[in-house]
């Protein structure tokens, strides 16, 4: 099964694996039912979780019924037990770069939001735009979700200054990465060029670069402040076992 889904991963285009996803998904959830592990944003439980990875494979990760990895879990625990996103009754104007089907119809739907998406290739995208170069006016946005976004772009100086300027004063952005927490710097080499090669070095055969601890300090030399939420040791060790959750993640929770 892992060689399936590398295969499936490092051949078919994102944008096509997002629609061919909405159809294998149900059929996923009902042939993995159990009790084994439990996906909390939207309470089922399987006998297991599929494996992912783009490079190396990570065993019980991707959720048969919303296709959550551990860190799209982990920033739901957040949402719901930290902050007043989902309870709010001030409506606040929410941006979402490259939105993540597991969010997609569940913040749509929500009553105390005004939800703007944005991405270049989604299908789910509102708004097709550079993260460069904004169509948005400055200060327009309570809360800014960009997770997973930043590693693709070349340029991720200019874009985390379109992040800052977009975000309202007091303004809450969320800016997910991958991160190795064992470099101190981040590395990129432009001379890898081949795809496997950068799967392997880079994690994703379209990342960029590789992030270290110094994230959080260029994040802040933009104007952030920075908080490093290490969420999961907040949670109780069984729990993220049984979520599936990536113990040492950090989500980087910055405000203007």
């Amino acid at each position: 099964m892992k060689s399936v889904f590398k295969f499936i991963l490092n051949t078919i285009p994102r944008p096509i694996l997002i629609r061919m996803s909405i159809v294998v998904r149900p059929i996923l959830a009902f042939l993995l039912k159990g009790n084994r592990f439990t996906d909390p944003i939207d309470g089922k439980s399987f006998r297991m979780f599929l494996p992912y990875g783009y490079g190396n494979q990570r065993n019980n990760v991707l959720s048969p019924s919303t296709l959550s990895l551990e860190r799209h879990r982990l920033l739901w625990l957040y949402l719901q037990n930290e902050t007043d996103f989902f309870t709010a009754t001030e409506k606040k104007k929410v941006l979402h770069f490259a939105p993540e089907q597991e969010f997609y119809k569940r913040f749509k739907k929500q009553t105390n939001i005004d939800y703007t998406t944005t991405d270049l290739l989604s299908p789910l995208a509102d708004v097709k735009a550079d993260i460069c170069n904004l169509p948005f006016e400055d200060n327009t946005y309570d809360i800014i979700f960009c997770n997973h976004v930043l590693e693709h772009i070349p340029d991720d100086t200019k874009a985390m200054q379109e992040l800052y300027r977009v975000l309202k004063p007091n303004g809450m952005g969320i800016f997910q990465i991958p991160q190795d927490l064992s470099r101190a710097t981040t590395f990129s080499d432009d001379a890898i060029i081949d795809q496997k090669e950068r799967a392997k070095i880079f994690g994703q055969y379209d990342h960029v670069r590789v992030y270290g601890r110094d994230y959080f300090d260029k994040l802040r030399s933009i104007g952030f402040k920075v908080i490093e939420e290490d969420y999961t040791s907040k949670i109780a060790p069984e729990l993220v076992e049984k979520y599936c959750l990536a113990n040492g993640e950090i989500i980087p929770v910055c405000f203007k």
